[in-house]
């Protein structure tokens, strides 16, 4: 349900600041202070510590060579960084392309080859090397595979692979909920295969129908467990490579009523394995032999609510939540059980617990320097709206702000692996991004060597941050657009963009607005975006968990609330008001204008979830609770139950092949206003996904349809 534009790390792939190293795109290469650039098809690399010179490693010519084909889309370093895998050619698998081909380069000789040749073009995921640099393994069909470099020879490691049995990566709801795609794992003496293996017989399909694409329609099936469904079972094997024996860790619990999100080798015959329970209110952190597959909790946590082991707030959505210190003596982690996000250090013999971060605002955990013993976090202690970086260190505790004063706003970083450098990313309401690359010990620049640039936003509106309380007591931060020739004694209509649950923000320090509404503020409207209480801002548990069991209600409220004392204000248009919201968003939107029609009189509800028992189990039970336990709340936050209410303008925008809020929201909810007689605009994509961008011109007709509606049923300009 969380809609990815909106998360704040994708901003950093919008600086415009251009150099001539484009640090904008650089990736670290592994254990070191290396990054590579692209540069016109030829891989450059670069290091940290000395920028005089550069160094090509792989160049176009060789690349052709090879026979390469295709755009260098990421790349796949050995531990001793003379070997290159290159990742091409991909396809899409449900939200991020993760199948293609990958090609292998020896850099010493910048002789290369295509890994898997013989098999389906755009099918392996995940390949990587082992750390002795003999072998590459992958996934292809959801079997795992060993290909010798020298050799040539492939070696198929695991056999049970089908579309529903699923080894080394995960089904629709882990990859789209828990962020889990690459699913194996090499030991660190290349020995042996970590893997997760999905078992997905038992999870029901959701049927898409493509109308389109042959002379017949069919069915494209999703295993999608629904909220009150369990999930697919999960269990973690260790395949040696020797002998092709696959040992089973042995993590308590169900395999269908729990879930495995994380593991990660911390010795050659051991690993630490992350487990939440079905409601995902209890976690249990388990130190595994991978030869006995015996599982020792080490450390576990409870929460009235729900526990996140992945972090929606800073960007940081990847990566093993436990962090090693003190030489393996023990491990940092996150928790908010204090009522603010801070790290603490585990003892590896889960016999001691130590709070890190002691200040009373949220610090989320980003990065950690071993070398220095730095703790690097996300905070914001008096503007949730942006993001700075802060410093703590292990031993002393003492916490300071490690982001210069003059980069007011927002502030993302990509860390090198020891966290000695970063690319730091800059940008607030009134500049555009800058991008520099940084020494973090000293908090020094390390790239470019001019004075930073801070360059005004080229748009046709102004951006402003403004405070509502609702009536309730509570503070709601937001942005405001103007039109540049805003004048304060007239009135104009008013749009609002919304989401409003525990996945994304919107109102977020940085230079551009909704792009949808931004397109109309100059025609003369007042944009607005507010987040209320339950999204994922710096704000504290409190303000962020309150939405547990009520997502529907409580967020819908909020919006409600700051909405009526926006309509105080001189300048706005009571009888113009719209709203617009995507995915929960959309769902929002529709409720707003359904409970709340004296407020919102135009709206444009896109992809919603009119249901939350139609969503998937993971994301609905985490923040909603199991529908045997909370059936009144289910129905209280949906729209259908206030369909019948409708009053104003509504425009429906759907895709039909949606495998993410399925196209099913959208027709149990045209049955409800039917049922009530009452009108509403509809608009379907055939077979376009949630974001509703593929095909030829798309994404063009869907922003005209949408300025089309409002300029009908909301006119522009200030009267």
């Amino acid at each position: 349900m969380k809609k990815t534009f909106l998360i704040i790390y994708l901003f950093t792939q919008a600086i415009f600041a251009q150099n001539s190293i484009n640090i904008d795109r650089l990736d670290w290469l592994p254990n070191s202070h290396l990054f590579w650039v692209n540069e016109q098809d030829n891989i450059i690399v670069y290091d940290a510590n000395e920028l005089t010179g550069k160094k090509v490693v792989l160049s176009k010519e060789q690349l052709r060579e090879a026979g390469f084909q295709g755009k260098i889309e990421k790349l796949v370093w050995n531990k001793t960084q003379d070997k290159v895998l290159i990742f091409t050619n991909s396809k899409k698998v449900w939200r991020a392309n993760t199948k293609g081909d990958y090609w292998f380069f020896d850099l010493a000789t910048g002789k290369g080859k295509q890994m898997g040749k013989n098999f389906d073009p755009s099918s392996l995921m995940f390949a990587k090397f082992s750390n002795d640099s003999k072998n590459i393994a992958y996934v292809y069909k959801h079997n795992i595979y060993l290909e010798n470099i020298s050799t040539g020879d492939i070696k198929q490691l695991t056999q049970d692979g089908t579309a529903k049995i699923i080894n080394g990566t995960f089904d629709w709801v882990y990859e789209e909920e828990l962020n889990a795609r690459d699913g194996f794992r090499w030991s660190p003496d290349g020995n042996s295969i970590a893997f997760w293996r999905v078992d997905a017989r038992e999870t029901k399909f959701q049927l898409m129908m493509n109308n389109t694409d042959s002379l017949y329609s069919y069915n494209v099936p999703v295993e999608y467990p629904k909220a009150g469904e369990k999930p697919s079972a999960v269990k973690l094997g260790i395949i040696n490579i020797a002998s092709d024996k696959t040992n089973w860790l042995d993590i308590p619990g169900e395999a269908d009523n729990n879930y495995l999100p994380r593991m990660e080798w911390t010795g050659n015959n051991e690993l630490m394995v992350i487990q939440l329970n079905r409601r995902q209110n209890e976690v249990n952190v388990y130190k595994c032999d991978a030869i006995s597959g015996k599982a020792n909790s080490i450390y576990q946590e409870k929460n009235t609510s729900w526990i996140d082991i992945y972090d929606t707030s800073s960007g940081v959505y990847d990566g093993f939540p436990c962090t090693i210190v003190d030489n393996g003596k023990a491990f940092l982690w996150s928790s908010d059980a204090d009522g603010w996000m801070h790290v603490y250090k585990i003892a590896m013999n889960g016999k001691s617990k130590e709070l890190i971060t002691k200040e009373k605002f949220d610090t989320y955990f980003l990065a950690y320097n071993q070398a220095t013993k730095t703790i690097y976090t996300a905070a914001s202690p008096t503007d949730a709206t942006q993001r700075y970086l802060y410093e703590t260190n292990l031993d002393t505790k003492v916490t300071k702000r490690s982001t210069p004063d003059q980069f007011d706003g927002t502030n993302v970083y990509r860390f090198s692996p020891d966290a000695a450098f970063a690319r730091h990313g800059n940008s607030n309401i009134n500049h555009n991004w800058n991008s520099r690359l940084i020494s973090l010990q000293k908090n020094k620049k390390v790239y470019p060597n001019e004075a930073d640039s801070f360059t005004v936003p080229k748009r046709d509106y102004t951006l402003e941050k403004i405070k509502v309380k609702t009536i309730d007591g509570i503070d709601m931060d937001g942005i405001m657009a103007k039109p540049l020739d805003f004048d304060p004694s007239k009135k104009y209509p008013l749009f609002f963009f919304v989401y409003g649950e525990p996945m994304s923000a919107v109102a977020n320090d940085v230079p551009y607005f909704n792009y949808f509404i931004s397109k109309l503020i100059p025609k003369g409207y007042i944009g607005i975006a507010l987040d209320n209480r339950g999204t994922p801002v710096f704000k504290g548990t409190e303000w962020r968990k309150c939405i547990y069991k009520n997502i529907g209600i409580i967020n819908t409220r909020d919006q409600a609330m700051a909405a009526k004392e926006i309509l105080k204000w001189p300048f706005i248009d009571r009888d113009r008001v719209a709203v617009h919201g995507w995915s929960g968003g959309g769902a929002v939107t529709l409720n707003l204008m359904f409970q709340y029609p004296e407020v919102y009189k135009t709206g444009i509800a896109i992809a919603a979830v009119t249901d939350q028992h139609f969503y998937d189990n993971i994301y609905t039970e985490r923040y909603m609770g199991l529908p045997t336990e909370n059936e009144a709340a289910y129905i209280q936050a949906s729209p259908i139950t206030y369909a019948k209410k409708l009053k104003g303008n509504l425009l429906y925008i759907h895709g039909t092949g949606d495998d993410n809020v399925h196209y099913k929201n959208a027709e149990v909810l045209m049955n409800e206003l039917i049922k009530y007689d009452k009108m509403f605009d509809l608009m379907l994509y055939p077979n376009r996904t949630h974001s509703i961008n593929e095909g030829e011109g798309t994404s063009l007709h869907l922003a005209h349809t949408f300025e089309k509606f409002i300029d009908e049923h909301c006119p522009a300009g200030a009267k």
